[in-house]
């Protein structure tokens, strides 16, 4: 299968302090995401940040004006908002991305399928908050990027498809490399690979030093790769060389091309996992 590759170019921890390379105004963020659309990825997980603070905004007028901007260069490239826990949690301002429409109606929004720690906070995703996330996306005909950082997760996963929460096809992001959570090794990633459920795709994430790790892993063993400076702001383990986002992708395409792996298309994965065919098209086929 041709390589799915899933560009975050942005997330929630990464400032300019810790890196200039890090795209954090609206304009920034599209700038980015047109230049790795240059390159060549799959899709992209969005992240918004307030213009004034730089944290971030659950704002659905934020996340607007990303998709926009996105969309007016490239109308089919697979969009996911990010609905995280780690800053709020109240369900309305959560599920705020999600009210978009029409041409800024977002493909995908990521789902935590539990609550885990980080170094230094908590991501608190309660049962009913996941079930409510979960039925706010199919209800708008949104698909749910399911984000594991562990096998439990998947279990979990797996019962929200039997409670009728969740319908294949499925997309998984595996997280590995988190301090509390699956460690970056080839163990824990193929645990986590052999229990998803029936017809599940699949990328694989490495948290800071592990990037390169968990994405070349993925690239041999015919997975895809979530990459981009939300997880990993090195270009190289010793910490001597801040990437850019593109650095980072063109090492992926490298790779790719040294094991004769394609790139997958937005329009390719868009029919693989049931989401309508962009250019104005955008959501769950149902």
């Amino acid at each position: 299968m041709d390589l799915i590759i899933n560009f975050t170019p942005t997330g929630m921890i990464p400032t300019k302090e810790m890196t200039p390379h890090v795209p954090i105004s609206p304009e920034e963020i599209i700038e980015d995401v047109r230049r790795a659309v240059d390159i060549g990825i799959t899709m992209v997980h969005l992240h918004a940040r307030d213009a004034a603070t730089g944290k971030s905004t659950y704002k659905a007028e934020v996340y607007g004006e990303i998709i926009a901007g996105i969309r007016s260069f490239c109308e089919e490239l697979i969009i996911c908002v990010s609905l995280s826990g780690r800053c709020i949690n109240e369900f309305e301002k959560r599920a705020e991305p999600l009210q978009l429409d029409g041409d800024l109606k977002p493909d995908m929004g990521s789902l935590t399928l539990s609550s885990l720690n980080f170094n230094h906070v908590a991501s608190m995703n309660s049962p009913e908050m996941i079930q409510k996330l979960a039925n706010e996306m199919k209800s708008r005909g949104i698909l749910t990027e399911l984000e594991a950082f562990d096998a439990g997760m998947i279990n979990y996963a797996k019962y929200l498809e039997k409670k009728g929460f969740l319908e294949p096809p499925h997309y998984f992001n595996l997280l590995l490399g988190n301090i509390a959570c699956a460690q970056a090794d080839l163990l824990h990633a193929g645990i986590m690979i052999h229990d998803l459920p029936n017809n599940s795709f699949w990328s694989l994430a490495g948290i800071g030093d592990y990037q390169w790790m968990m994405n070349s892993i993925a690239v041999v063993s015919g997975g895809g790769v979530r990459v981009g400076l939300e997880d990993n702001i090195w270009l190289d383990t010793a910490r001597t060389r801040l990437a850019t986002n593109s650095d980072l992708l063109l090492r992926i395409h490298r790779l790719a091309e040294a094991t004769g792996r394609k790139v997958m298309s937005p329009a390719r994965l868009r029919e693989l996992l049931n989401l309508q065919p962009g250019h104005s098209k955008y959501g769950r086929s149902f």
